[in-house]
Protein backbone atom coordinates (compact mmCIF):
# COMPACT_ATOMS: atom_id res chain seq x y z
CA UNK A 1 0.00 0.00 0.00
CA UNK A 2 2.76 2.44 0.96
CA UNK A 3 4.80 1.54 -2.14
CA UNK A 4 1.78 2.07 -4.37
CA UNK A 5 1.03 5.42 -2.74
CA UNK A 6 4.60 6.64 -3.18
CA UNK A 7 4.61 5.44 -6.79
CA UNK A 8 1.49 7.50 -7.48
CA UNK A 9 3.10 10.52 -5.87
CA UNK A 10 6.29 10.07 -7.92
CA UNK A 11 4.27 9.83 -11.13
CA UNK A 12 2.53 13.10 -10.23
CA UNK A 13 5.84 14.70 -9.31
CA UNK A 14 7.34 13.83 -12.69
CA UNK A 15 4.83 16.00 -14.57
CA UNK A 16 4.11 18.74 -12.01
CA UNK A 17 4.89 22.05 -13.80
CA UNK A 18 5.21 24.14 -10.61
CA UNK A 19 8.58 24.23 -8.81
CA UNK A 20 6.88 25.17 -5.54
CA UNK A 21 4.61 22.14 -5.40
CA UNK A 22 7.35 19.87 -6.82
CA UNK A 23 9.60 20.80 -3.91
CA UNK A 24 6.75 20.30 -1.43
CA UNK A 25 5.87 16.87 -2.83
CA UNK A 26 9.49 15.72 -3.10
CA UNK A 27 9.93 16.41 0.62
CA UNK A 28 6.81 14.41 1.48
CA UNK A 29 8.02 11.49 -0.64
CA UNK A 30 11.51 11.60 0.87
CA UNK A 31 10.01 11.60 4.36
CA UNK A 32 7.58 8.82 3.40
CA UNK A 33 4.85 10.88 5.06
CA UNK A 34 2.07 8.38 4.50
CA UNK A 35 -0.75 10.27 6.28
CA UNK A 36 -0.12 13.45 4.29
CA UNK A 37 0.40 11.63 0.99
CA UNK A 38 -2.78 9.67 1.60
CA UNK A 39 -4.73 12.89 2.16
CA UNK A 40 -3.42 14.31 -1.11
CA UNK A 41 -3.72 11.17 -3.26
CA UNK A 42 -6.89 9.51 -1.92
CA UNK A 43 -8.92 10.77 -4.88
CA UNK A 44 -9.27 13.87 -7.00
CA UNK A 45 -10.67 17.30 -6.23
CA UNK A 46 -14.21 17.10 -7.55
CA UNK A 47 -15.45 19.50 -10.20
CA UNK A 48 -19.08 20.50 -9.54
CA UNK A 49 -21.46 23.40 -9.86
CA UNK A 50 -19.08 25.56 -7.84
CA UNK A 51 -16.27 24.50 -10.17
CA UNK A 52 -13.22 23.63 -8.09
CA UNK A 53 -12.29 24.85 -4.65
CA UNK A 54 -9.77 23.51 -2.19
CA UNK A 55 -6.54 23.92 -0.26
CA UNK A 56 -3.40 24.87 -2.17
CA UNK A 57 -0.74 22.19 -2.37
CA UNK A 58 0.65 19.30 -4.38
CA UNK A 59 -1.45 16.33 -5.45
CA UNK A 60 -4.85 15.65 -7.05
CA UNK A 61 -6.79 16.49 -3.85
CA UNK A 62 -5.31 20.01 -3.71
CA UNK A 63 -5.52 23.15 -5.83
CA UNK A 64 -2.38 23.47 -7.94
CA UNK A 65 -1.25 24.14 -11.50
CA UNK A 66 -1.51 20.49 -12.55
CA UNK A 67 -5.13 20.28 -11.38
CA UNK A 68 -5.97 23.61 -13.04
CA UNK A 69 -4.38 22.60 -16.35
CA UNK A 70 -6.48 19.42 -16.39
CA UNK A 71 -9.61 21.41 -15.51
CA UNK A 72 -8.92 23.88 -18.31
CA UNK A 73 -8.28 21.07 -20.77
CA UNK A 74 -11.56 19.42 -19.81
CA UNK A 75 -13.45 22.70 -20.18
CA UNK A 76 -11.85 23.27 -23.59
CA UNK A 77 -12.82 19.78 -24.73
CA UNK A 78 -16.39 20.37 -23.53
CA UNK A 79 -16.63 23.67 -25.41
CA UNK A 80 -15.30 22.11 -28.60
CA UNK A 81 -17.90 19.34 -28.36
CA UNK A 82 -20.53 22.06 -28.06
CA UNK A 83 -19.35 23.37 -31.43
CA UNK A 84 -17.35 26.28 -29.98
CA UNK A 85 -14.16 25.48 -31.85
CA UNK A 86 -12.76 29.00 -32.00
CA UNK A 87 -14.85 30.89 -29.44
CA UNK A 88 -13.51 33.35 -26.89
CA UNK A 89 -12.90 32.35 -23.26
CA UNK A 90 -12.38 35.31 -20.92
CA UNK A 91 -10.43 34.72 -17.71
CA UNK A 92 -10.40 36.72 -14.48
CA UNK A 93 -8.55 36.22 -11.23
CA UNK A 94 -8.27 37.60 -7.72
CA UNK A 95 -5.17 38.35 -5.63
CA UNK A 96 -4.85 35.02 -3.81
CA UNK A 97 -1.74 32.89 -3.87
CA UNK A 98 -1.29 31.29 -7.33
CA UNK A 99 -4.36 33.00 -8.86
CA UNK A 100 -2.34 34.75 -11.59
CA UNK A 101 -0.53 31.48 -12.40
CA UNK A 102 -3.81 29.58 -12.66
CA UNK A 103 -5.24 32.28 -14.95
CA UNK A 104 -2.19 32.16 -17.22
CA UNK A 105 -2.30 28.35 -17.39
CA UNK A 106 -5.96 28.49 -18.35
CA UNK A 107 -5.25 30.98 -21.13
CA UNK A 108 -2.43 28.79 -22.44
CA UNK A 109 -4.60 25.66 -22.47
CA UNK A 110 -7.47 27.43 -24.24
CA UNK A 111 -5.08 28.80 -26.85
CA UNK A 112 -3.51 25.38 -27.33
CA UNK A 113 -6.97 23.90 -27.89
CA UNK A 114 -7.68 26.35 -30.72
CA UNK A 115 -9.94 28.61 -28.72
CA UNK A 116 -9.30 32.31 -28.21
CA UNK A 117 -8.42 33.48 -24.72
CA UNK A 118 -8.44 36.90 -23.09
CA UNK A 119 -7.27 37.61 -19.53
CA UNK A 120 -8.45 40.57 -17.48
CA UNK A 121 -5.70 43.18 -17.04
CA UNK A 122 -5.07 42.58 -13.33
CA UNK A 123 -6.77 41.10 -10.24
CA UNK A 124 -10.35 42.43 -10.37
CA UNK A 125 -13.73 41.69 -8.74
CA UNK A 126 -15.54 38.57 -9.90
CA UNK A 127 -18.54 40.62 -11.19
CA UNK A 128 -16.23 42.32 -13.70
CA UNK A 129 -15.49 38.89 -15.17
CA UNK A 130 -19.18 37.98 -15.17
CA UNK A 131 -19.92 41.25 -16.98
CA UNK A 132 -17.07 40.79 -19.46
CA UNK A 133 -18.37 37.43 -20.72
CA UNK A 134 -21.46 38.94 -22.31
CA UNK A 135 -19.84 42.28 -23.09
CA UNK A 136 -17.14 40.55 -25.17
CA UNK A 137 -19.41 37.86 -26.62
CA UNK A 138 -17.41 35.05 -25.01
CA UNK A 139 -18.53 31.41 -25.10
CA UNK A 140 -17.30 30.86 -21.53
CA UNK A 141 -15.55 32.52 -18.64
CA UNK A 142 -13.31 31.37 -15.82
CA UNK A 143 -12.75 33.18 -12.54
CA UNK A 144 -9.85 32.06 -10.37
CA UNK A 145 -11.00 32.78 -6.82
CA UNK A 146 -11.83 31.14 -3.52
CA UNK A 147 -14.08 34.06 -2.59
CA UNK A 148 -14.13 34.33 1.22
CA UNK A 149 -12.42 31.01 2.02
CA UNK A 150 -9.32 30.89 4.25
CA UNK A 151 -5.92 32.04 2.88
CA UNK A 152 -4.73 28.50 2.16
CA UNK A 153 -7.53 27.93 -0.40
CA UNK A 154 -8.08 28.78 -4.03
CA UNK A 155 -10.77 27.95 -6.56
CA UNK A 156 -11.89 27.86 -10.17
CA UNK A 157 -15.36 29.08 -11.12
CA UNK A 158 -16.78 28.44 -14.60
CA UNK A 159 -19.38 30.45 -16.51
CA UNK A 160 -20.89 29.75 -19.90
CA UNK A 161 -21.70 32.28 -22.61
CA UNK A 162 -24.94 33.48 -21.04
CA UNK A 163 -22.83 35.02 -18.27
CA UNK A 164 -24.11 32.80 -15.47
CA UNK A 165 -22.37 29.98 -13.61
CA UNK A 166 -22.68 26.40 -14.79
CA UNK A 167 -25.51 24.16 -13.58
CA UNK A 168 -26.26 20.48 -14.24
CA UNK A 169 -25.80 18.75 -16.60
CA UNK A 170 -22.94 20.96 -17.83
CA UNK A 171 -20.95 20.44 -14.62
CA UNK A 172 -21.04 16.65 -14.93
CA UNK A 173 -20.21 16.81 -18.64
CA UNK A 174 -17.20 19.06 -17.97
CA UNK A 175 -16.13 16.79 -15.09
CA UNK A 176 -16.20 13.80 -17.47
CA UNK A 177 -13.96 15.64 -19.92
CA UNK A 178 -11.55 16.53 -17.11
CA UNK A 179 -11.41 12.86 -16.05
CA UNK A 180 -10.56 11.91 -19.65
CA UNK A 181 -7.50 14.17 -19.78
CA UNK A 182 -4.33 12.08 -19.97
CA UNK A 183 -0.85 13.22 -19.07
CA UNK A 184 -0.06 16.91 -18.90
CA UNK A 185 2.49 16.46 -21.68
CA UNK A 186 -0.47 15.76 -23.97
CA UNK A 187 -2.08 19.13 -23.19
CA UNK A 188 -0.74 21.82 -25.58
CA UNK A 189 0.26 24.95 -23.64
CA UNK A 190 1.88 27.57 -25.85
CA UNK A 191 3.83 30.41 -24.27
CA UNK A 192 1.79 33.10 -26.03
CA UNK A 193 -1.17 33.65 -28.30
CA UNK A 194 -3.79 34.96 -25.88
CA UNK A 195 -4.83 38.54 -25.24
CA UNK A 196 -4.36 40.54 -22.07
CA UNK A 197 -7.27 42.96 -22.01
CA UNK A 198 -6.80 46.67 -21.41
CA UNK A 199 -8.83 48.94 -19.13
CA UNK A 200 -11.65 49.12 -21.68
CA UNK A 201 -13.57 46.19 -20.19
CA UNK A 202 -13.38 47.70 -16.69
CA UNK A 203 -14.44 51.09 -18.01
CA UNK A 204 -17.43 49.46 -19.70
CA UNK A 205 -18.38 47.74 -16.45
CA UNK A 206 -18.13 51.03 -14.56
CA UNK A 207 -20.25 52.78 -17.20
CA UNK A 208 -22.86 50.06 -16.76
CA UNK A 209 -23.09 50.83 -13.02
CA UNK A 210 -24.90 54.06 -13.99
CA UNK A 211 -27.97 51.94 -14.67
CA UNK A 212 -28.24 50.95 -11.01
CA UNK A 213 -29.06 54.39 -9.63
CA UNK A 214 -31.96 56.77 -10.26
CA UNK A 215 -30.80 59.84 -12.20
CA UNK A 216 -32.09 62.40 -9.70
CA UNK A 217 -31.41 60.55 -6.43
CA UNK A 218 -29.49 62.21 -3.58
CA UNK A 219 -25.84 61.18 -3.20
CA UNK A 220 -25.11 62.46 0.31
CA UNK A 221 -24.63 59.29 2.37
CA UNK A 222 -21.14 58.91 3.85
CA UNK A 223 -19.56 55.49 4.12
CA UNK A 224 -16.71 53.61 5.74
CA UNK A 225 -15.44 50.88 3.42
CA UNK A 226 -13.36 47.74 3.86
CA UNK A 227 -12.12 45.58 1.00
CA UNK A 228 -11.25 42.77 3.47
CA UNK A 229 -7.75 42.47 1.95
CA UNK A 230 -9.33 41.74 -1.44
CA UNK A 231 -9.62 43.31 -4.88
CA UNK A 232 -12.67 45.54 -4.42
CA UNK A 233 -11.18 48.87 -3.37
CA UNK A 234 -10.18 50.49 -6.66
CA UNK A 235 -13.34 49.46 -8.51
CA UNK A 236 -15.67 50.48 -5.69
CA UNK A 237 -13.94 53.86 -5.26
CA UNK A 238 -14.20 54.46 -9.02
CA UNK A 239 -17.89 53.51 -9.02
CA UNK A 240 -18.65 55.79 -6.05
CA UNK A 241 -16.74 58.68 -7.61
CA UNK A 242 -18.57 58.18 -10.90
CA UNK A 243 -21.92 58.22 -9.04
CA UNK A 244 -21.03 61.38 -7.09
CA UNK A 245 -21.10 59.90 -3.59
CA UNK A 246 -18.67 61.20 -0.97
CA UNK A 247 -15.41 59.28 -1.14
CA UNK A 248 -15.62 56.34 1.27
CA UNK A 249 -13.34 56.39 4.30
CA UNK A 250 -11.12 53.33 3.95
CA UNK A 251 -10.21 50.80 6.61
CA UNK A 252 -6.54 51.23 5.78
CA UNK A 253 -5.38 47.97 7.38
CA UNK A 254 -7.62 45.97 5.01
CA UNK A 255 -7.63 48.21 1.92
CA UNK A 256 -4.95 46.58 -0.24
CA UNK A 257 -4.94 43.03 -1.59
CA UNK A 258 -3.09 40.60 0.67
CA UNK A 259 -3.46 36.85 0.09
CA UNK A 260 -2.56 36.12 3.71
CA UNK A 261 -5.52 38.16 5.08
CA UNK A 262 -3.49 39.12 8.16
CA UNK A 263 -6.15 40.98 10.17
CA UNK A 264 -8.94 38.38 10.05
CA UNK A 265 -9.35 34.72 10.97
CA UNK A 266 -11.59 34.25 7.92
CA UNK A 267 -11.92 36.96 5.21
CA UNK A 268 -15.70 36.90 5.35
CA UNK A 269 -17.69 39.85 6.73
CA UNK A 270 -20.11 37.39 8.35
CA UNK A 271 -17.40 35.82 10.52
CA UNK A 272 -16.96 37.03 14.12
CA UNK A 273 -14.31 39.73 14.36
CA UNK A 274 -13.97 40.35 10.64
CA UNK A 275 -15.71 43.74 10.87
CA UNK A 276 -14.00 44.94 14.07
CA UNK A 277 -11.63 47.32 12.29
CA UNK A 278 -14.49 48.75 10.24
CA UNK A 279 -16.52 49.33 13.40
CA UNK A 280 -13.55 51.09 14.98
CA UNK A 281 -13.18 53.36 11.95
CA UNK A 282 -16.91 54.14 12.04
CA UNK A 283 -16.70 55.12 15.71
CA UNK A 284 -13.95 57.59 14.71
CA UNK A 285 -15.67 59.08 11.64
CA UNK A 286 -19.44 58.69 12.28
CA UNK A 287 -20.56 57.75 8.72
CA UNK A 288 -24.10 56.90 7.66
CA UNK A 289 -23.24 53.27 6.99
CA UNK A 290 -20.38 50.78 6.66
CA UNK A 291 -19.87 48.86 3.43
CA UNK A 292 -17.72 45.72 3.22
CA UNK A 293 -16.88 43.48 0.30
CA UNK A 294 -15.50 39.97 0.54
CA UNK A 295 -12.10 39.38 -1.12
CA UNK A 296 -13.43 38.95 -4.68
CA UNK A 297 -16.06 41.68 -4.14
CA UNK A 298 -19.08 39.73 -5.29
CA UNK A 299 -20.64 39.98 -1.82
CA UNK A 300 -21.67 43.16 -0.03
CA UNK A 301 -22.06 43.54 3.73
CA UNK A 302 -23.72 46.52 5.40
CA UNK A 303 -23.47 47.76 8.97
CA UNK A 304 -25.41 50.58 10.61
CA UNK A 305 -25.46 52.52 13.83
CA UNK A 306 -27.84 50.83 16.26
CA UNK A 307 -28.17 52.79 19.48
CA UNK A 308 -24.75 53.66 20.85
CA UNK A 309 -22.75 51.31 18.60
CA UNK A 310 -22.65 49.61 15.20
CA UNK A 311 -24.00 46.27 14.05
CA UNK A 312 -24.00 44.21 10.90
CA UNK A 313 -27.27 43.91 9.07
CA UNK A 314 -28.15 40.34 8.22
CA UNK A 315 -28.11 39.44 4.56
CA UNK A 316 -31.87 39.00 4.68
CA UNK A 317 -32.28 42.52 6.08
CA UNK A 318 -30.24 44.04 3.26
CA UNK A 319 -32.14 41.85 0.80
CA UNK A 320 -35.46 43.25 2.01
CA UNK A 321 -34.19 46.85 2.03
CA UNK A 322 -32.96 46.63 -1.56
CA UNK A 323 -36.21 44.98 -2.64
CA UNK A 324 -38.33 47.69 -1.04
CA UNK A 325 -36.13 50.39 -2.55
CA UNK A 326 -36.57 48.90 -6.03
CA UNK A 327 -40.33 48.57 -5.52
CA UNK A 328 -40.52 52.22 -4.43
CA UNK A 329 -38.64 53.17 -7.60
CA UNK A 330 -41.20 51.33 -9.74
CA UNK A 331 -39.08 48.31 -10.71
CA UNK A 332 -40.82 45.70 -12.85
CA UNK A 333 -39.85 42.07 -13.38
CA UNK A 334 -39.39 38.98 -11.27
CA UNK A 335 -37.96 39.07 -7.76
CA UNK A 336 -36.13 35.85 -6.89
CA UNK A 337 -34.20 34.32 -4.02
CA UNK A 338 -32.82 30.99 -2.92
CA UNK A 339 -34.74 28.72 -0.59
CA UNK A 340 -32.44 29.53 2.35
CA UNK A 341 -33.28 33.23 2.22
CA UNK A 342 -36.10 34.96 4.08
CA UNK A 343 -39.66 34.47 2.89
CA UNK A 344 -40.11 38.22 3.37
CA UNK A 345 -39.09 38.86 -0.26
CA UNK A 346 -42.15 36.95 -1.41
CA UNK A 347 -44.38 39.14 0.76
CA UNK A 348 -42.83 42.33 -0.63
CA UNK A 349 -43.18 41.12 -4.23
CA UNK A 350 -46.77 39.99 -3.70
CA UNK A 351 -47.84 43.34 -2.24
CA UNK A 352 -46.18 45.12 -5.19
CA UNK A 353 -47.87 42.85 -7.71
CA UNK A 354 -44.55 41.47 -8.95
CA UNK A 355 -43.70 37.88 -9.95
CA UNK A 356 -41.67 35.95 -7.39
CA UNK A 357 -39.61 32.76 -7.65
CA UNK A 358 -37.69 30.58 -5.24
CA UNK A 359 -34.62 28.66 -6.43
CA UNK A 360 -32.00 26.29 -5.13
CA UNK A 361 -29.05 27.80 -3.30
CA UNK A 362 -26.60 29.78 -5.42
CA UNK A 363 -26.64 32.49 -8.04
CA UNK A 364 -26.15 29.89 -10.73
CA UNK A 365 -29.87 29.23 -10.16
CA UNK A 366 -31.09 32.72 -9.26
CA UNK A 367 -29.51 34.25 -12.38
CA UNK A 368 -31.45 31.86 -14.60
CA UNK A 369 -34.90 32.99 -13.45
CA UNK A 370 -36.84 34.22 -16.47
CA UNK A 371 -37.49 37.95 -16.43
CA UNK A 372 -35.28 38.48 -13.38
CA UNK A 373 -35.21 42.04 -12.09
CA UNK A 374 -33.72 41.45 -8.64
CA UNK A 375 -32.26 38.42 -6.94
CA UNK A 376 -30.60 37.91 -3.59
CA UNK A 377 -29.27 35.28 -1.23
CA UNK A 378 -28.90 35.60 2.51
CA UNK A 379 -25.13 35.04 2.33
CA UNK A 380 -24.63 38.72 1.38
CA UNK A 381 -25.20 38.19 -2.35
CA UNK A 382 -27.31 40.62 -4.41
CA UNK A 383 -27.98 40.87 -8.13
CA UNK A 384 -29.41 44.34 -8.69
CA UNK A 385 -28.60 44.73 -12.40
CA UNK A 386 -29.18 41.37 -14.11
CA UNK A 387 -28.95 42.94 -17.57
CA UNK A 388 -25.36 43.86 -16.73
CA UNK A 389 -24.15 41.08 -14.41
CA UNK A 390 -25.96 37.76 -14.12
CA UNK A 391 -24.39 36.98 -10.80
CA UNK A 392 -24.06 38.54 -7.37
CA UNK A 393 -22.24 41.85 -7.50
CA UNK A 394 -20.87 43.55 -4.38
CA UNK A 395 -20.06 46.79 -6.20
CA UNK A 396 -23.49 47.59 -7.65
CA UNK A 397 -25.20 46.38 -4.46
CA UNK A 398 -23.04 48.85 -2.50
CA UNK A 399 -24.10 51.66 -4.82
CA UNK A 400 -27.80 50.84 -4.45
CA UNK A 401 -27.82 50.50 -0.65
CA UNK A 402 -25.87 53.77 -0.36
CA UNK A 403 -28.42 55.49 -2.60
CA UNK A 404 -31.19 54.21 -0.33
CA UNK A 405 -29.33 55.43 2.77
CA UNK A 406 -28.96 58.85 1.13
CA UNK A 407 -32.68 59.07 0.31
CA UNK A 408 -33.57 58.16 3.88
CA UNK A 409 -30.99 60.60 5.25
CA UNK A 410 -32.58 63.44 3.28
CA UNK A 411 -35.86 62.57 4.99
CA UNK A 412 -34.25 62.39 8.43
CA UNK A 413 -34.55 58.60 8.56
CA UNK A 414 -32.28 55.53 8.57
CA UNK A 415 -32.11 52.05 7.16
CA UNK A 416 -33.32 50.72 10.52
CA UNK A 417 -36.39 52.97 10.31
CA UNK A 418 -37.27 51.43 6.93
CA UNK A 419 -36.75 47.94 8.31
CA UNK A 420 -39.27 48.78 11.04
CA UNK A 421 -41.77 49.94 8.41
CA UNK A 422 -41.30 46.69 6.49
CA UNK A 423 -41.87 44.64 9.66
CA UNK A 424 -45.11 46.47 10.42
CA UNK A 425 -46.29 46.00 6.84
CA UNK A 426 -45.43 42.30 6.49
CA UNK A 427 -44.69 40.92 9.95
CA UNK A 428 -41.29 40.67 11.59
CA UNK A 429 -39.29 38.10 9.61
CA UNK A 430 -36.32 37.30 11.87
CA UNK A 431 -33.58 34.98 10.65
CA UNK A 432 -30.54 33.30 12.14
CA UNK A 433 -28.13 30.56 11.23
CA UNK A 434 -26.63 27.59 13.00
CA UNK A 435 -23.35 26.99 11.17
CA UNK A 436 -20.86 24.30 12.12
CA UNK A 437 -17.38 24.26 10.52
CA UNK A 438 -15.84 20.76 10.58
CA UNK A 439 -12.45 19.17 9.95
CA UNK A 440 -14.03 15.78 9.28
CA UNK A 441 -16.75 15.80 6.60
CA UNK A 442 -18.28 12.65 8.10
CA UNK A 443 -19.67 14.89 10.88
CA UNK A 444 -21.88 16.56 8.27
CA UNK A 445 -22.95 13.26 6.72
CA UNK A 446 -23.77 11.83 10.15
CA UNK A 447 -25.87 14.86 11.10
CA UNK A 448 -27.84 14.75 7.86
CA UNK A 449 -28.34 10.98 8.27
CA UNK A 450 -29.52 11.37 11.85
CA UNK A 451 -32.08 14.02 10.86
CA UNK A 452 -33.36 11.82 8.03
CA UNK A 453 -33.63 8.70 10.18
CA UNK A 454 -35.02 10.43 13.28
CA UNK A 455 -36.65 13.65 12.08
CA UNK A 456 -37.78 16.04 14.82
CA UNK A 457 -41.52 16.48 15.31
CA UNK A 458 -41.27 19.87 17.00
CA UNK A 459 -38.75 22.65 17.61
CA UNK A 460 -39.05 25.32 20.30
CA UNK A 461 -42.43 23.86 21.18
CA UNK A 462 -43.72 24.53 17.64
CA UNK A 463 -45.09 21.53 15.78
CA UNK A 464 -43.47 20.69 12.46
CA UNK A 465 -46.38 20.75 10.04
CA UNK A 466 -44.37 19.68 6.99
CA UNK A 467 -41.06 17.86 6.61
CA UNK A 468 -39.37 17.68 3.19
CA UNK A 469 -36.31 15.75 2.08
CA UNK A 470 -35.09 17.92 -0.80
CA UNK A 471 -33.01 15.12 -2.32
CA UNK A 472 -36.31 14.07 -3.89
CA UNK A 473 -36.94 17.50 -5.39
CA UNK A 474 -40.26 19.36 -5.26
CA UNK A 475 -42.81 20.60 -7.77
CA UNK A 476 -40.66 23.70 -8.37
CA UNK A 477 -37.13 22.65 -7.32
CA UNK A 478 -34.71 20.04 -8.68
CA UNK A 479 -33.18 17.61 -6.18
CA UNK A 480 -30.56 18.89 -3.75
CA UNK A 481 -29.01 17.63 -0.52
CA UNK A 482 -31.15 19.40 2.04
CA UNK A 483 -34.00 19.16 4.54
CA UNK A 484 -36.82 21.68 4.97
CA UNK A 485 -39.11 21.86 7.98
CA UNK A 486 -42.20 24.06 8.03
CA UNK A 487 -43.47 25.00 11.48
CA UNK A 488 -46.35 27.12 12.69
CA UNK A 489 -44.80 30.55 12.22
CA UNK A 490 -41.28 29.33 11.48
CA UNK A 491 -39.12 27.53 8.91
CA UNK A 492 -35.84 25.61 9.06
CA UNK A 493 -33.58 24.42 6.24
CA UNK A 494 -30.53 22.21 6.80
CA UNK A 495 -27.88 21.64 4.12
CA UNK A 496 -24.16 21.04 3.68
CA UNK A 497 -22.32 24.08 2.32
CA UNK A 498 -21.39 23.81 -1.34
CA UNK A 499 -18.14 25.76 -0.94
CA UNK A 500 -16.84 25.19 2.61
CA UNK A 501 -16.62 22.30 5.11
CA UNK A 502 -19.70 23.50 6.97
CA UNK A 503 -23.15 22.26 7.92
CA UNK A 504 -25.56 25.16 7.62
CA UNK A 505 -28.98 25.44 9.24
CA UNK A 506 -31.12 28.42 8.22
CA UNK A 507 -33.78 29.52 10.70
CA UNK A 508 -36.67 31.93 10.20
CA UNK A 509 -39.52 32.96 12.49
CA UNK A 510 -42.38 35.28 11.54
CA UNK A 511 -43.99 37.32 14.31
CA UNK A 512 -47.09 39.42 13.48
CA UNK A 513 -46.72 43.13 14.23
CA UNK A 514 -49.72 45.41 14.51
CA UNK A 515 -47.92 48.72 14.97
CA UNK A 516 -44.51 50.27 15.54
CA UNK A 517 -45.19 50.23 19.27
CA UNK A 518 -45.28 46.40 19.20
CA UNK A 519 -41.85 46.04 17.58
CA UNK A 520 -39.75 45.73 20.78
CA UNK A 521 -41.96 42.90 22.04
CA UNK A 522 -41.92 41.21 18.61
CA UNK A 523 -38.12 41.39 18.42
CA UNK A 524 -37.80 39.87 21.90
CA UNK A 525 -40.19 37.04 21.04
CA UNK A 526 -38.39 36.34 17.75
CA UNK A 527 -34.99 36.23 19.44
CA UNK A 528 -36.29 33.82 22.07
CA UNK A 529 -37.84 31.51 19.45
CA UNK A 530 -34.71 31.51 17.30
CA UNK A 531 -32.53 30.63 20.28
CA UNK A 532 -34.85 27.76 21.24
CA UNK A 533 -35.04 26.44 17.67
CA UNK A 534 -31.26 26.57 17.41
CA UNK A 535 -30.88 24.65 20.68
CA UNK A 536 -33.43 21.97 19.76
CA UNK A 537 -32.15 21.55 16.22
CA UNK A 538 -28.58 21.19 17.44
CA UNK A 539 -29.69 18.41 19.77
CA UNK A 540 -31.70 16.68 17.04
CA UNK A 541 -28.76 16.76 14.61
CA UNK A 542 -26.20 15.77 17.22
CA UNK A 543 -23.96 18.77 16.52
Amino acid sequence: MQDELIARAETWLAEDPDPDTREELAELIAAKDVPELTARFSGTLQFGTAGLRGELGAGPMRMNRAVVIRAAAGLAAYLRKQGETDGLVVIGYDARHKSADFARDTAAVMTGAGLRAAVLPRPLPTPVLAYAIRHLGAVAGVEVTASHNPPRDNGYKVYLGDGSQIVPPADAEIAAEIAAVGGLADVPRPDSGWETLDEGVLNAYLARTDAVLAQDSPRTARTVYTAMHGVGKDVLLAAFARAGFPEPVLVAEQAEPDPDFPTVAFPNPEEPGAMDLAFAKARETDPDLIIANDPDADRCAVAVRDGADWRMLRGDEVGALLAQHLVNRGARGTFAESIVSSSLLGRIAEKAGLPYEETLTGFKWIARVEGLRYGYEEALGYCVDPDGVRDKDGITAALLITELAAELKEAGRTLLDLLDDIAVAHGLHATDQLSVRVEDLSVIANAMGRLREQPPTELAGLSITRSEDLTKGTDTLPPTDGLRYTLDGARVIVRPSGTEPKLKCYLEVVVPVGSHAELPTAHAKAAELLAEIKRDLSAAAGI
